[in-house]
């Protein structure tokens, strides 16, 4: 198998595009990138390689691409996308490199390099080979997510693994324990963590949080734990013989933790009570933890400040949660690299905020929707401020979907959510105030909806649902019918308009003939049933096109997708955009939702181009 190279480069965050948005980057503690530099052999024995364009380049910055210390292009790339195809690669290993050109005749490299396996894209696309470790028993590589967790700007890759009895909260049954691992990108795996046996495995159990909380330049991860789960130094939280399964394989009583670990070595670093615990979980709607046990977890810049260098930086929060059918309860938490602390705690039994229950969707959506700067909670129907108090409250309840909508003339926020109470169907509403734009009725069970620009002729984002009779625009107008998927939305194929992925395919809407088009079919297994959702879809390597990473049939591997069609198009890394990168963060919380932006791309608006 050949050797390509992944090449990366430091970068400090700058301003650019996302400073038509309402936070100040400057001001924030968040990651610094490197180039992210990859390389993959595609079907035709060419080489694709793409790298970054980070917040801090010029407009038309340029570049060089060397293949073994040979200079490819004749003159610096300054226009067009950060993609190149080496039309005459070499037999044998090669190591790309990529340099900002210099009047030094030997510039060093933009950066540190790694090798890693790059497999041929002959089946199913070009993608990087990740080898796993899989767990004894029957388990399955499931959700993941990313952090840097040394600080060398490259993404590690931490995932989940589900055993073949998890269960819905609606079903009885015992389970295996949970696991949770972390690789680096060449398979090497850096620890596992056991959840233990009173965490029960499903998607609605365990959503793990992966950011730098405490702006030390790597990341940590939180989870809730219980007694006797098991970090990767053997350390165990709680009573390790402790056993609080009952005879249907639930768990009703026990402790239950916040519990921090070290990205880099899996070490718990600090444990506190979670807020709320279950009590007695008939109060929460039913007697079996159907209702009690609905977790969801975001992470959010809430207020929180930290000292760097050159002086006091916001940092980021976790938010944990409980509850979304009845009560609902939200934990903002943060860590200072020593002590997790309780930053406030938002509940739905306190009577200022009682008509704010009921109203939580499966997911959740992070950004600056008031101007403020500061970060807040959009709960399904409701939203909470950053200070942990009910900003809006449409009433119209529980969904199994919502998605972020940005206007192009103006990053103006919107919010296109779908509910399942047979009457109130699906809206978009201004994500500030809740104030609905439009609004389409329905006497069946909304379950799911998605919103993308996928048509070049109308303004702005499209959105559909399962009953939204046709593709609506931002007006509400019908701007196309046919069945498109509502599952993940993905930029792909190189233009600005955004593609559709759902059960191991990309399909491309067709807008003068009102089809889908089938692009790329991966060689990989998708996860949750019918929820068909990859491991992770974000843009964690190259250019600004996004990676699919899914895992294959016998879970002993991940591959890591990557578009090898060229692009003219230069657009900041989308992980540099907050709303998107908390979004990255929140992609494993129960019904997984696709990224998305805190600003518009798309071809209504293309000044932000470098």
């Amino acid at each position: 198998m050949k050797q390509l190279l992944i090449f990366t480069a430091f970068a400090l965050l700058g301003i650019g595009l996302q400073a038509q948005t309402q936070y100040d980057y400057s001001k924030l503690s968040t990651e610094r990138l490197n180039r992210g530099v990859v390389a993959v052999r595609t079907a035709d024995g060419k080489v694709a390689v793409s790298w970054r364009t980070l917040m801090s380049d010029a407009k038309g910055q340029p570049y060089d691409v060397y293949r073994n210390g040979v200079k490819l292009n004749a003159e610096p790339l300054t226009t067009g996308g950060t993609f190149f195809i080496d039309e005459h690669p070499i037999d044998g290993d090669a190591t790309y490199e990529v340099r900002i050109p210099t009047k030094a005749p030997h510039s060093a490299p933009d950066g540190i390099s790694n090798t890693i396996e790059a497999p041929s894209g002959a089946v199913g696309g070009a993608f990087l080979l990740i080898p796993l470790q899989k767990p004894e028993g029957r388990y399955t590589a499931n959700d993941a997510s990313v952090g840097d967790v040394d600080g060398d700007g490259q993404y590690e890759i931490f995932l989940k693994w589900e055993p073949w009895n998890a269960h819905d909260n609606a079903h009885d049954g015992y389970t295996d324990p949970v696991f949770i691992d972390c690789y680096r990108l060449d398979g090497t795996r850096l620890w596992r963590i056991d959840l233990g046996r009173n965490i029960r495995a499903g998607a609605h159990y365990t959503q793990f949080m992966v950011y730098d909380f405490d702006g030390d330049g790597r990341a940590e991860m939180m989870c809730r734990t219980a007694d006797g789960t098991r970090d990767a130094q053997g350390r165990v939280v709680g009573d390790s013989l402790a056993d609080y399964r009952n005879a249907d394989g639930r768990i009703l009583e026990g402790p239950e933790f916040l519990t921090v670990f070290d990205g880099l070595t899996g070490q718990i670093l600090d444990t506190k009570p979670y807020i709320p615990q279950r009590g007695n979980a008939a109060v929460w709607g039913d007697n079996k933890a159907n209702r009690s046990d609905r977790f969801l977890a975001a992470v959010g810049y809430l207020g929180k400040t930290i000292e760097a260098p050159s002086g006091a930086v916001g940092g980021a929060s976790a938010i944990f949660c409980r509850g979304y059918y009845t009560r609902t309860v939200i934990a903002a938490w943060d860590w200072d690299g020593k002590e997790l602390k309780n930053r406030w705690t938002f509940d739905t039994n306190e009577p200022e905020w009682r008509g704010y229950a009921g109203q939580g969707n499966h997911n959740l959506r992070i950004a600056d929707v008031d101007g403020d700067g500061y970060d807040e909670i959009t709960y399904g129907s409701m939203a909470v401020d950053h200070d942990g108090r009910g900003l809006y409250n449409t009433g119209m309840g529980h969904g199994d979907a919502i998605h972020l909508v940005a206007d192009p003339k103006t990053n103006k926020l919107y919010i296109w959510d779908c509910h399942e109470n047979k009457r109130d169907g699906s809206e978009l509403r201004n994500a500030r105030t809740g104030e609905v734009v439009f609004q389409i009725k329905s006497n069946t069970d909304v379950g799911r909806c998605m919103a993308a620009d996928i048509d070049p002729t109308s303004y702005g984002c499209e959105m559909w649902s399962i009953d939204s009779h046709g593709i609506r625009n931002m007006k509400g107008e019908v701007v196309g019918n046919g069945r498109l998927s509502i599952n993940f939305g993905i930029w792909w194929d190189g233009d600005l308009l955004r593609e559709l992925l759902d059960r191991s395919a990309i399909t491309k809407y067709d807008w003068e003939n009102q089809q889908v088009v089938e692009l790329q079919r991966f060689d990989g297994q998708f996860n949750n049933g019918t929820k068909s959702n990859p491991c992770l879809c974000a843009d964690i390597l190259g250019d600004w096109r996004e990676e699919v990473l899914v895992r294959n049939r016998e879970s002993t591997e991940l591959r890591l997708y990557v578009s090898t069609i060229p692009t003219d198009y230069r657009i900041n890394c989308l992980m540099q955009d907050i709303p998107y990168r908390l979004s990255v963060a929140t992609q494993n919380v129960a019904y997984n939702q696709p990224s998305e932006l805190g600003y518009y791309i798309g071809p209504d608006r293309t000044d932000y181009l470098k």
